[in-house]
């Protein structure tokens, strides 16, 4: 290792995905961070550092010889018997002194793992958190894939769910044609005479009765391009889409095309529309109302902004699925519900697994940027942002073909760029090329750029 790449470990900010150790950690003590990186979302392990008392400084202190790692290594074989879900190597100086660190990478992993004191652990921030109680257990469980809430019964009659329009009408498009309640006992749709949540939310006209406050798509417009929506840009209550599974996601893209169609902005050629492909819009919403954790007592939230639509589904990714490989996995939570939606007639999941990489592709068909998937402590949300993949450069002078000037705020409206310094480099950039030049008497909050003339007086 390089100086600069020893520096770069050293200064790590220790979180969800880093942590740091002396080369005494004890085996132990060392197994909850293991425990708690492969049940979270991964991370790296380093073991050979230490930390002064007051936390501000580092050195590099590794194993006099890798040998002497492993009763460190040991904890690791023990959690992952397979060696599966983590990889190790050992680091050391350009110039061989300070011993050998030892770095390892911990992958999220399918199962629970638990440290050798018997409890499994969670990463959150830079805490290796216990998870003791049976409530949290069910959580992790559902968050792995163990176990799904859609098997858990619901408290309602049978004819909730046999005699309901949604049935009738799924029951007259299967071949052959067979009896409700039959149907579902034989698929484990009831049991012990109950429906199913499964059940409930396929087959019943109104699941929201029997699940309250789960069960929900909740529609909002914010008339801003900020980061959070506030009651003072609500541009009118939030709807409420409810309803069987089926006709939920058609409904909800329904409204959600109908409210992005009112929208317009100020774009290169004047006032233009917003335009998302349906495509995006249809798949992403689907596979929050499909693959969320219906555990989690929230309701899906679709925002609609100046600039983007977010899409929130309760529940975070579950097994060993991650942002950055969700396009290549395939894991469903929700097994019984989206197999059973696509025997509905036009089902809303086609091409059953290939959503989201259908989503991806539409996005790029209209030359937008990719959507963001990201992972709150509770949900996930996938943003769907109307940014061009064009440059903020070719933007910038594709404006200034329509319009005299251009300012910071108007440049960040196109781009979606956040950062007032960074189109302020940009312009600079431009200007250096004799592309652009300032406004003249144009100052401060007011300062614009228009194309070049080289006349500033």
């Amino acid at each position: 290792m390089s100086a600069d790449e020893i520096k770069k470990i050293l200064d790590l900010d220790e979180g969800h995905f880093a942590d740091l150790k002396a080369i005494e950690v004890a085996p132990a003590k060392l197994s909850k961070s293991i425990s708690a990186f492969a049940n979270a979302d991964g991370g790296e392990l380093y073991i050979g550092v230490d930390e002064s008392s007051d936390r501000d400084r580092r050195t590099w202190r590794g194993f006099s010889r890798t040998e002497d790692a492993n009763g460190h290594i040991q904890a690791f074989e023990s959690i992952f018997p397979l060696g599966q879900y983590f990889s190790y190597e050992f680091l050391q100086r350009e110039s061989g002194r300070d011993g050998y660190v030892l770095h390892v990478n911990i992958q999220k992993s399918r199962d629970i793992k638990r440290a050798t004191d018997g409890h499994p652990y969670v990463r959150r921030g830079a805490q290796n958190i216990a998870v003791k109680t049976e409530e949290a257990l069910d959580i992790l469980r559902r968050n792995k894939g163990i176990t799904s809430f859609e098997t858990e019964t619901v408290k309602a009659p049978l004819d909730f769910v046999t005699n309901s329009e949604a049935m009738i009408e799924f029951m007259l498009s299967l071949v052959p044609i067979v009896e409700p309640y039959n149907f579902l006992r034989k698929q484990l749709l009831i049991d012990d005479e109950k429906p199913t949540v499964a059940a409930i939310l396929l087959f019943s006209d109104e699941p929201q009765a029997a699940l309250p406050k789960r069960s929900a798509i909740k529609v909002y417009r914010y008339k801003t391009t900020d980061a959070e929506g506030s009651r003072e840009n609500l541009a009118f209550n939030p709807i409420t889409i409810e309803g069987g599974a089926y006709r939920q996601i058609y409904g909800a893209v329904a409204k959600v095309i109908e409210v992005i169609e009112e929208i317009q902005y100020l774009g290169s050629s004047g006032l233009e529309q917003i335009k998302y492909p349906i495509e995006t819009l249809h798949e992403i919403i689907t596979n929050a109302v499909l693959h969320r954790d219906y555990g989690v007592a929230d309701d899906v939230h679709i925002r609609i902004f100046d600039n983007r639509v977010e899409i929130e589904s309760p529940g975070r990714l579950p097994a060993h699925i991650t942002a950055q490989n969700i396009l290549r996995e395939r894991y469903s939570r929700n097994g019984n519900i989206v197999r059973w939606i696509n025997r509905f007639p036009d089902p809303p999941n086609k091409d059953v697994g290939e959503g989201l990489n259908t989503a991806f592709a539409a996005m790029k068909k209209l030359k937008l940027k990719d959507p963001v998937i990201r992972e709150t402590d509770h949900s996930v949300v996938v943003e769907v942002r109307h940014q061009r993949l064009a440059s903020p450069e070719q933007m910038i002078m594709e404006y200034l073909e329509n319009f005299p000037e251009i300012t910071n705020k108007r440049v960040r409206e196109l781009t979606g760029i956040g950062s007032e310094n960074k189109v302020k480099f940009i312009f600079i950039r431009l200007a250096d090329r004799k592309q652009i030049e300032r406004v003249p008497g144009k100052g401060g909050g007011a300062a614009a750029w228009r194309k070049y003339t080289g006349d500033i007086s």
